[in-house]
């Protein structure tokens, strides 16, 4: 994952972790406030290193921020004329996450004739766009962002959208699944979102306290609260669900949405394509826009830096004992709670930031958001035994919105009754309520 601005954006959303970097870039002096551009050297030096260090028929260069389109067309024409150069037969995909406020036909133009994957950052509907998405005169960008979406339609540009989900929009999941179907998209991504606030912020030179959240756990106790803005368990849970309802009845095949199909992977046996949902972690990398190599965008903080790409390959930092030691604790640190738990083989205690509360029987390391994927990791088993059956046999996974998409309950299971789904609801609140009319 590659910053070449770094953490610089012309928005100000309210629940971002990446905006206050620009201070611990400050006050580490490594980023004066003249240089958060990724110079050309480093550029060409990250290309090169990127691509000859991947022995493999296709690389994905993936730029985010930060806004990556404030650095202008002219940075990523010299990024692709780089890929160019040093591609030796190889196939380059890019892929850049942006708010989208920028976006000009020149830009929609440049996006489309080379072939970039936008990502697009939008929350729902207006009201819950702007709740928290705001500009840095506080003022709403659910407009911009969606004349940009119409530019990038009309270029016919390749588009997802990046949902995160916090604890209002949490509440309105048929909703905002139907917002982004309506907007057009058909590659969905649901980020939940969970910070906490540091019992005692880092102080800025310049007055007021500007680092104020927590870093990831790390082999410690973690009791900083959750901001009031991070998602309940709970409600995240039930969002998964009821998207998952509308999907596996409807949607199968026509909308994409990324840990549906990140799970089905799983089912299949080959493996979960995000990286949260496997067993160990470390290749994700994060690239910042002054050289300096973290183990994880999630991880930018002093401890996790692995070096500078302009003094240590890219390639002996990404399998440096450092690196490898750090994706090998997401699977030795698991309490005994999680490596007991059923849908251990789906969740894999998913991301380490979030394992900062206590097991039942009092352990620390259980993920914040277990609850949730509990629930939903047993609610979608039998869909996904059946979409992996299909597909086995050679047949579509679409199939299964042609058949009985909800588990028929036993003679015997009344409307109170827990659902044999799992979901650990009454039966009349699940399944009994979304199944077919006969």
């Amino acid at each position: 994952m590659t910053k070449p601005i770094g953490p610089i954006c012309n928005l100000d959303c309210r629940y971002c972790f990446y905006l206050e970097k620009e201070e611990m870039f400050r006050q580490e002096g490594r980023s004066p406030r003249s240089s958060w551009q990724m110079s050309p050297q480093l550029l060409e030096q990250y290309i090169q290193q990127y691509i000859e260090g991947q022995n493999v028929p296709e690389i994905h260069f993936a730029w985010q921020g930060g806004e990556p389109t404030l650095l202008g067309i002219s940075f990523f024409q010299k990024a692709v004329e780089l890929q160019h150069k040093y591609a030796n037969g190889k196939i380059i995909h890019n892929a850049l996450q942006t708010n989208g406020t920028l976006l000009t036909p020149e830009w929609c133009d440049f996006l489309a004739q080379n072939r970039f994957l936008i990502g697009l950052s939008l929350d729902g509907p207006e009201y819950l766009h702007n709740m928290y998405r705001v500009d840095k005169a506080q003022q709403n960008t659910f407009d911009r962002v969606m004349t940009g979406l119409q530019l990038m339609k009309e270029f016919q540009v390749e588009f997802n959208t990046l949902t995160v989900v916090h604890r209002h929009n949490a509440r309105h999941p048929e909703e905002i699944y139907s917002f982004l179907k309506e907007c057009g998209s058909r590659f969905l991504q649901f980020i939940p979102l969970v910070e906490r606030r540091a019992h005692s912020p880092l102080p800025s030179p310049d007055g007021p306290l500007q680092i104020q959240f927590a870093p990831p756990p790390h082999k410690e106790r973690n009791l900083e609260a959750v901001t009031e803005w991070s998602v309940l368990p709970e409600d995240y849970g039930d969002f998964l669900i009821t998207v998952f309802n509308r999907w596996v009845q409807s949607d199968v095949g026509e909308i994409y949405v990324q840990l549906f199909e990140s799970a089905l992977g799983t089912w299949l046996g080959e493996g979960a394509s995000l990286c949260v949902f496997r067993p160990e972690c470390g290749t994700a990398l994060a690239l910042e826009h002054n050289g300096d190599v973290y183990s994880c965008d999630h991880y930018v903080y002093p401890k996790y830096r692995l070096g500078n790409l302009m003094h240590i390959p890219l390639a002996e930092m990404a399998h440096s004992p450092q690196q490898r030691s750090f994706g090998r604790e997401k699977q030795t640190m698991l309490p005994r709670f999680c490596r007991e738990c059923p849908v251990l083989f789906a969740c894999q205690g998913e991301c380490p930031k979030h394992r900062f509360t206590q097991t039942p029987q009092g352990e620390w390391g259980l993920n914040y958001l277990c609850a949730a994927y509990k629930k939903f990791f047993t609610h979608i088993d039998p869909f996904m035994k059946r979409m992996a059956a299909l597909l086995r046999s050679g047949r579509s996974p679409a199939e299964i919105m042609h058949e009985h998409t909800h588990m028929r309950p036993a003679a015997s299971t009344g409307r109170n009754d827990p659902c044999p789904c799992g979901s650990g609801q009454k039966y009349k609140k699940c399944c009994l309520l979304n199944s077919p009319k006969q």
